[in-house]
């Protein structure tokens, strides 16, 4: 028979609901997501819990979502890329150029050339980055600091700080068309989060980012080739650039040098809600996904309430960030107790 300490260990080892939370971070941020949607709906029922919200959202956060898909990629190198905002606007100018001379008439050509365009300048961007932190070993966040203040100043001197607008009618589908009732940039982001899933979870490449993240040390003992590396994946956080790029200046039809500046402190703290360690080594699409969506919940949610008649008055975009640190510090204290239990 059974001794009463057999069962009585059995008994502590039984998950618990907090046990659950602590080992499994989606869990926990799913749990954070639902909360926000609920709320915000229970908040502004009338207007927040419809479908014209939920495709007006569809249409928002995609962008934005791949320029946080980017941050993963190279805060899981134990790296950070700040530039992803200068070469989204630099690779969206290098396509109006060419969109532009079409002046809005029919030219087969023009859309084709233009989406090249501006995924060559993206990678060439991150390129630089890559041979910057790998070749010449600069400091991530120093490097893509520099070269974002260089992309953005490369990009007002073509423009002189004017904007780029008139582009066909079919590019402007990109950012503002629908497929069978879905927005099309929700599903390039979809596809982006498919493809970065993949290259995580089922290639050699992924498990050779998460190596280098975990531990650099062992990494260069094990053979890995870090300067290639990092090329490589500095060229696909500049690669994921340019796709919000094309979507930004799509959407808004019109390309400028300083579009998009908020964008880059949103995807840091989407990577961060995400669970992806900023120490480099861990971070999934799930988290992405989720982590996301929870922000353009809050963010839709308090733009709504603004109307209210009575809450309204207390909310403004300063509400905003004061909710979203709350938010992060939030998950971060939950992170931390997962951690420490």
């Amino acid at each position: 028979m059974r001794q009463m300490s057999d069962i009585q260990t059995d008994c502590d080892r039984r998950p618990t609901a907090w046990s659950v939370l602590s080992r499994h971070h989606l869990v926990r941020l799913l749990l954070v997501t639902t909360t926000v949607f609920i709320l915000m709906g229970v908040l502004n029922p009338g207007r927040f819990l419809t479908w014209r919200n939920v495709t007006s959202m569809g249409f928002q956060f995609p962008e934005l979502g791949v320029f946080a898909l980017a941050i993963m990629l190279s805060l899981i190198t134990g790296g950070i890329d700040l530039s992803v905002i200068g070469v989204a606007n630099l690779a969206g100018l290098a396509a109006a150029f060419i969109l532009v001379r079409s002046d809005g008439q029919p030219c087969p050509w023009c859309i084709p050339a233009a989406i090249c365009a501006a995924l060559l300048a993206s990678v060439t961007c991150g390129l630089i980055n890559g041979v910057l932190i790998g070749y010449l070993h600069i400091t991530p966040i120093l490097a893509t600091l520099g070269t974002m203040q260089l992309f953005t100043g490369i990009a007002f001197v073509l423009t002189k700080g004017q904007a780029v607008a008139g582009y066909p009618e079919t590019f402007q589908r990109l950012g503002n068309g629908a497929v069978f009732g879905v927005p099309l940039p929700l599903l390039i982001f979809l596809g982006c989060a498919a493809i970065v899933q993949v290259l995580l979870a089922r290639t050699s490449l992924g498990l050779r980012l998460q190596l280098l993240g975990t531990n650099p040390v062992a990494a260069v003992y094990s053979g890995l080739r870090i300067r290639r590396l990092l090329l490589r994946t500095y060229a696909l956080t500049g690669l994921l650039a340019g796709v919000a790029g094309l979507i930004v200046i799509s959407r808004t039809n019109a390309a400028k040098a300083d579009y998009g500046s908020s964008y880059l402190l949103q995807a840091v703290l989407v990577a961060i809600l995400a669970g992806v360690d900023p120490k480099g080594g861990f971070g999934t699409v799930w988290g992405i996904l989720l982590a996301v969506l929870a922000l353009q919940s809050l963010s839709s949610g308090l733009n709504m309430l603004r109307f209210q008649p009575v809450i309204g008055t207390y909310i403004n975009n300063f509400t905003k960030e004061f909710t979203w640190g709350v938010l992060l510090l939030l998950v971060m204290a939950l992170n931390r107790r997962a951690r420490a239990t």
